[in-house]
């Protein structure tokens, strides 16, 4: 048998080989290959590495090892149950059970190729050379025992019986080829009556094969002998070993028994404590773990009861802290692996409640009666419904309360004229069956009624609707405060303690790491749990019922929810309902500041829908041109209940809405247009037919002039009975002036003063109103010019000419109207803006043309006198008889004019006037004395002419009014030098 190299056979100094008496060092000689493991392992020096992989007598003394093993490979063979004559080559040679089957190789050995011994070869090549040039130096000596050779060659020659083929490096029975040549199948081919002749084959065969095997063993036993002396040594000291191992397993023994007594006495008791402390800590963590499951499995009872009475938040909570204890404490529990997705559907249940919740309630808040107080229906269903809301991130919930004013609003109108056709006698509801076509039915007071009926319930519609979404807003402004507020606690905790922040991460992380529950551990020491019990989450609901589960007892519940009562911030909303803030509404300052805009941007539409629904009630009764058949009075009474209404939205949503505006604005245009027209056909009308003669004055034209003489354009009521008692005077007396105006004039003015009234009543018609007077005022001047100046009222009205008086009266009407034309435009100017005062423009060009037109006829009564004096005073001789008949018919025409224009115009006009005369007589004579060629030289002519100036100025200076007039007729005489 083949030993490893440690019991290799020692070379005798007697040897013949010279090689092996050289000395060299072991680490340099031989290469250091790893053994085979020994029977007894080897005790450990401290080097992991030279620890042996073989089973330990302490720790494996009690368990099978292949050490136990007492049968060798030779012996496994070599089965001496078998008998040698066996015919059968395979089970002679390998054992009973053999099978022909492929042999699979081992895991636990590794392929071996030559590339395993390249780095061998490497290191052993440069021995081999200097054991080659040794060979060489010194020969092989003569003093070799000839008997080991001729052994040696005997041995040879017998293994040269032995086929090369079982010699080969890599003989394989496996290989088809090697298989074939050992074993020719063609000896055991029984076919064609040739059984004996194969059989005979087939033993010869196995006796070659057996001497083959016979010459092997006796070559090895004949090695064997050689090397007896290193086997028994080998022997001896297997011998030795196995004593030292028996001490050794004694020594062992007795050393286990003692540490077994040890372990008994002084370690069991110990270990059993704490095992025992550590099984109750156990113990009364699954108590505690067994409470948790009780509270969580009464979750959806609870929930259900929460539900039953509204308390939309308290539920959430509930379940978002389940939820959190699920995730957290109760992870991996089998009973509970459904619950969190139930929970989850039951938290869509909830969420589709409270929008449902919402709705009805918006929908009774805004269509209770309008009798009612606008105070909040059901404050505490509105909050706790829009903390539910905020909680599950439902930002749009606004837009439902939207949708319900809008159809409140369309309800509003429709109830109302119902309820007002209804009370019409006039109409037959049977016969007309649209609604539309009863409202047109209805005359103006009825209507009007009914409008605003509307406009007064639409206010208390939006003061609701304020209330509510005032309360809505400030349950939002409140959560965004209190984010605000916890952000800045964070961030003053985290500067005063990092230190204690960087702990509890660390003990965070360290439990983690244990295995150990978070909450367990903080439930230690100083921080606080994690877990939240859910009853302390029950409480955040203005009427939740804590301490519902049967599975917390009630000191339990009672500390649980004072402590969360300790925690959550408490605030008041402006109705006076003090809320709980739970901590998990997890919305961001952005989203709520966005939240809290589109709420009031809610308000603003609400004050746009009632002014679009009341816009299109408007409409559908101006469709058949009602609105634009509205007297003046009846359209300012319209429009200041429409203003009226516009300042209460105002007011109370706080900011204008355009659209009823601007549909009155259409209609005041529509208004303004068929009032303008209507007082220009009549002023055109009037003015066609006027004879343009001095008119009366009744009491109420002198009435209304006294009015407007106060500062203020007021038109006075008519008094009955009054009127009838006070004459009508001759003129009209405006700031102690007189006026003879005619009738035209007179409509005039109370025209004017309606426009300037229907301004203080209609005040956006105000620019449309100075527009349209102005055109009113410009065409009374250029038709007043074409009919009196122009003679038109020759054809118009039939007269026969336009005398000095019809002049004179157009001049006092013009001067009538430049009058009021500065207190006019001071009324426009205090009700126009600043950016509008431009327009203002258009009094200035007015006052100028009228101005111009009044100067053209003072030009037009002096041309009329200045041809009358060429016509006469061409003719005149300066001769006797004195005055001469010239002068006394220019006398008779002055005093004509004077008599036609003193009662109409005042004194001061009258004397600018008759200057202006004057200066064209003066003009007049003097060319005609120039052409006569009278000089004042104190001639009998001078003296004639003399005469008649005297006569001239005496008769001028006798008229009223004219008595000091300075004629100046030295003027009429040229100035010689």
């Amino acid at each position: 048998m083949a030993s490893s190299h440690s019991s290799s056979p020692v070379p005798q100094p007697n040897s013949r080989d010279a090689f092996f008496k050289k000395e060299m060092d072991s680490t340099k000689r031989f290469r250091p290959v790893q053994s085979l493991p020994d029977v007894c392992p080897k005790e450990p020096t401290g080097d992991p590495n030279s620890l042996s992989d073989s089973p330990s007598l302490v720790a494996d003394q009690h368990r099978w090892t292949i050490y136990h093993s007492k049968v060798n490979l030779p012996a496994a063979l070599n089965d001496p149950r078998l008998a040698k004559r066996e015919s059968d080559f395979f089970t002679k040679t390998w054992g009973q059970d053999f099978v022909d089957t492929e042999v699979a190789p081992s895991f636990y050995l590794p392929q071996i190729n030559k590339e395993n011994f390249a780095l061998y070869q490497q290191e052993i090549i440069q021995r081999e050379k200097i054991h080659e040039r040794c060979k060489n130096i010194c020969p092989p000596k003569d003093t070799f025992d000839r008997t080991l050779l001729h052994t040696h060659d005997k041995s040879r020659t017998d293994l040269e019986q032995v086929p090369k083929i079982f010699m080969k490096p890599d003989f394989a029975l496996e290989d088809s080829l090697t298989f074939n040549a050992v074993l020719p199948w063609s000896h055991f081919n029984t076919s064609g009556g040739k059984g004996n002749r194969d059989a005979a084959s087939s033993k010869l065969l196995q006796e070659k094969l057996s001497h083959y095997l016979d010459i092997v063993e006796v070559n090895i036993a004949h090695q064997i002998s050689l090397r007896s002396e290193a086997f028994f040594h080998a022997m001896t000291s297997q011998h030795e070993l196995q004593d030292y191992l028996r001490k050794t397993s004694q020594a062992v023994k007795i050393l286990r028994d003692k540490i077994a007594q040890i372990d008994k006495v002084m370690c069991e008791g110990s270990l059993q404590v704490l095992r025992l402390s550590l099984t109750r800590n156990n113990c009364v963590k699954v108590y505690n773990k067994l409470k948790l499951m009780a509270t969580v499995h009464q979750t959806q009872p609870t929930v259900q009861l929460l539900l039953s009475t509204s308390e939309f938040v308290g539920a959430l909570d509930l379940i978002a802290t389940t939820q959190e204890v699920l995730q957290q404490e109760l992870q991996g529990i089998h009973s509970f692996r459904h619950l969190g997705s139930q929970l989850c559907e039951l938290e869509k249940l909830i969420d589709k409640m409270m929008i449902a919740e919402f709705s009805a309630y918006a929908r009774s808040d805004l269509n209770r009666p309008f009798e009612e107080d606008c105070h909040i229906l059901e404050e505490e269903r509105l909050v706790s419904l829009v903390f539910g809301l905020l909680k599950q991130r439902k930002l749009n919930f606004f837009e439902i309360y939207g949708d319900e004013m809008i159809i409140t609003a369309k309800n509003i109108i429709k109830q109302c004229v119902v309820s007002t056709v209804s009370q019409i006698e006039e109409i037959d509801t049977e016969v007309v069956v649209k609604l539309a076509d009863q409202m047109r039915m209805m005359n103006f007071p009825q209507w009007f009624d009914l409008l605003k009926n509307i406009f007064s319930k639409f206010t208390i519609f939006l003061k609701r609707i304020k209330a509510t979404l005032n309360i809505i807003r400030s349950v939002v402004l409140l959560v965004l405060d209190k984010n605000q507020r916890t952000r800045e606690l964070e961030e003053t905790s985290v500067q005063k303690n990092p230190a204690k922040d960087n702990a509890v991460d660390t003990d965070v992380a360290y439990l983690t790491h244990e295995g150990m529950f978070i909450s367990d551990a903080f439930g230690e020491g100083d921080f606080p749990s994690v877990a939240v019990d859910t009853t302390s989450q029950r409480n955040t609901s203005p009427n939740s019922e804590p301490c519902s589960s049967d599975s917390v007892s009630e000191p339990e519940c009672t500390a649980d929810s004072s402590s969360s009562k300790e925690q959550m911030p408490s605030s008041v909303i402006p109705g006076g309902i003090e809320i709980m803030i739970s901590e998990d509404m997890k919305l961001t300052d952005l989203e709520l500041e966005k939240l809290a805009n589109n709420i009031q941007e809610l308000l603003y539409s609400a004050s746009d829908i009632c002014h679009d629904r009341s816009v299109k009630f408007l409409m559908a009764r101006a469709k058949d041109g009602f609105l634009e058949k509205l007297n003046s009075n009846e359209f300012v009474a319209l429009s200041q209940l429409m203003e009226g209404f516009i300042l209460d939205t105002e007011q109370i949503c706080g900011r204008k809405s355009m659209s009823l505006r601007g549909a009155l604005q259409s209609q005041a245009n529509r208004f303004v247009n068929r009032f303008h027209e209507e007082r220009k056909t009549k002023l055109s009308l009037l003015l066609d037919n006027e004879r343009w003669k001095q008119a009366d004055v009744p009491a109420e034209f002198q009435d209304l002039v006294d009015s407007v003489s106060d500062g203020k354009i007021i038109l006075p009521e008519k008094k009955a009975g009054a009127a009838e008692e006070r004459k009508p005077t001759d003129v009209l007396i405006v700031e102690e002036q007189k006026y003879a105006v005619v009738g035209t004039v007179l409509l005039l003015i109370k025209i004017i003063l309606e426009y300037c009234q229907c301004v203080d009543n209609i005040p956006s018609i105000t620019t449309d109103m100075l527009t349209r007077l102005s055109d009113l005022l410009k065409y009374f001047n250029s038709r007043s010019c074409q009919l009196v100046l122009g003679a038109g009222a020759l054809q118009v009205v039939g007269l026969k000419t336009i005398t000095t008086k019809n002049l004179a009266l157009s001049s006092r009407c013009l001067q009538l109207i430049v009058h009021y034309i500065p207190i006019i435009r001071a009324h426009f100017e205090a009700r126009l803006q600043p950016k509008q005062f431009s327009m203002l423009r258009h009094f200035d060009h007015i006052t100028k043309d009228y101005h111009d037109h009044i100067a053209e006829i003072s030009a037009k009564l002096v041309a009329i006198m200045d041809s009358l004096f060429d016509k006469l005073l061409s003719k005149y001789e300066v001769k006797a008889p004195v005055p001469s008949a010239c002068f006394r018919n220019i006398c008779k025409q002055m005093a004509k004019m004077h008599e036609a224009i003193c009662d109409l115009l005042p004194e001061e006009q009258t004397q600018m006037l008759f200057l202006r005369i004057n200066a064209s007589y003066k003009l007049h004579l003097k060319r005609q004395l120039a052409h006569l060629n009278v000089v004042n030289d104190g001639g009998p002519q001078n003296g004639l002419v003399t005469a008649d100036v005297a006569f001239y100025t005496g008769n001028l200076q006798a008229l009223r009014g004219l008595k000091n007039l300075d004629l100046n007729m030295a003027e009429i005489w040229d100035q010689k030098r």
